[in-house]
């Protein structure tokens, strides 16, 4: 997964180095989103998942993106070249995580959200490597993408390694027929709009997280190549948190339930994006904290969404209504992402993340709709 955020890493260093414009800068992310979109609706449509072994589709998938992502070295960042090279990322991406994730749930025995939690770590994990990579780096844009290259080469050797659970099956066949059910059904329709409020916020906080940051740190730090520093690190520190936030949260949410578990995190994840902006160029340990909470909420609920719809859809539908929800999810976030700068321009980065908080509010409303209905005892084992 290092490779998801590999470019978006990159950015404040090319910001320098190349005249980026802010529409360049978010098709670096939002490439990445619509290239995995049509990466899962493809790979559904042919059940990929099942005419292959999934670690040999995992294992390609991976060598296809690492080579795709090493040619950005060879040409100009500032090229469309570079937004045709990560589409295709995000499609290769389709055969890595949610194949990842059915290779997961195979293991599943009454804690799905504790799995999936877990596997939702380890993508946040690699999406917040870069930039680690970026600050080891030295802040060499080149040296991010590479290493993220080596990385997704060392994913495609392990995983040959990884085993098939008890749980295994045939996914159903995507049946585009079925996919109004996920707006037919009310249980699963309000379940869906809790993710789409999720999704509202997360990938337009990771894809900018790190350009905020800077801007913040060189306000409030001596000179600008500790602000660089500072940032990295913060970034990197803010998106991995994450993954002790999905680990967690899964673990809460198999014992108390999704639909608290997810306005919980919501809730909170929504406050802290209204909060950040007004500590920008302010206390840097103050701005830290906040960046630290709004990490580890803003993904903790993630997987839940999905076992949500997992223990709410019949089960001979569960792989058209995964794959409808994910699509719907992915494709919003190409708003957000372009969004946040223009935002920005307009009212500065005091309030340019407040916006986002329209999304948690709302999936927090939804979801407190759902534990109201009747389905929602399928949930966590009774567990609302």
């Amino acid at each position: 997964m290092t490779l998801w955020f590999s470019a978006t890493a990159i950015i404040p260093a090319l910001r320098l180095e190349y005249a980026l414009s802010p529409t360049m800068a978010s098709l670096f992310t939002s490439a990445v989103q619509l290239g995995f979109v049509a990466g899962t609706l493809i790979s559904a449509f042919w059940g990929l998942a099942d005419r292959f072994d999934t670690r040999v589709l995992f294992m390609w998938s991976a060598l296809v993106a690492s080579a795709v992502n090493g040619l950005i070295l060879l040409i100009d960042p500032t090229s469309f070249t570079v937004i045709v090279l990560r589409f295709i990322t995000g499609m290769c991406m389709a055969g890595i995580y949610p194949v990842g994730m059915k290779l997961a749930s195979t293991w599943a025995r009454g804690n799905m959200g504790v799995l999936l939690g877990l596997l939702v770590g380890a993508l946040t994990l690699g999406s917040a490597a870069p930039h680690l990579f970026n600050v080891l780096g030295g802040v060499d844009w080149r040296l991010t993408l590479g290493t993220g290259s080596v990385a997704a080469i060392f994913a495609a050797f392990i995983i040959r390694f990884a085993s098939v659970g008890p749980g295994h099956a045939k996914s159903p066949p995507f049946n585009p027929r079925l996919a109004l059910e996920a707006i037919r059904s009310p249980a699963l329709r309000l379940a869906n709009l809790g993710y789409l409020g999720h999704m509202w916020e997360l990938y337009a906080m990771w894809a900018w997280i790190g350009v905020f940051l800077n801007a913040s740190f060189v306000l409030s730090l001596d000179t600008p190549a500790n602000a660089a520093l500072m940032a990295g690190y913060v970034t990197f520190a803010t998106i991995a948190i994450g993954a002790a936030g999905a680990l967690f949260c899964g673990i809460i949410a198999d014992r108390i339930g999704r639909t608290a578990l997810t306005m919980a995190a919501m809730i909170t994840s929504g406050t802290c994006a209204i909060l950040i902006g007004f500590l920008f160029g302010g206390n840097p340990v103050l701005l830290v904290v906040v960046c630290l909470i709004w990490g580890f909420s803003i993904i903790g609920d993630s997987a839940q969404f999905s076992a949500s719809v997992a223990e709410l859809s019949e089960p001979s539908t569960i792989g058209t209504m995964l794959t409808v929800q994910t699509a719907m999810g992915f494709m919003l976030t190409l708003f957000t992402i372009h969004l946040v700068p223009y935002l920005v321009d307009m009212v500065g980065w005091t309030y340019a993340f407040a916006f986002l908080a329209i999304g948690p509010f709302f999936g927090a409303h939804a979801m407190w709709h759902l534990r109201q209905r009747p389905e929602a005892v399928n949930l966590a084992n009774g567990r609302r």
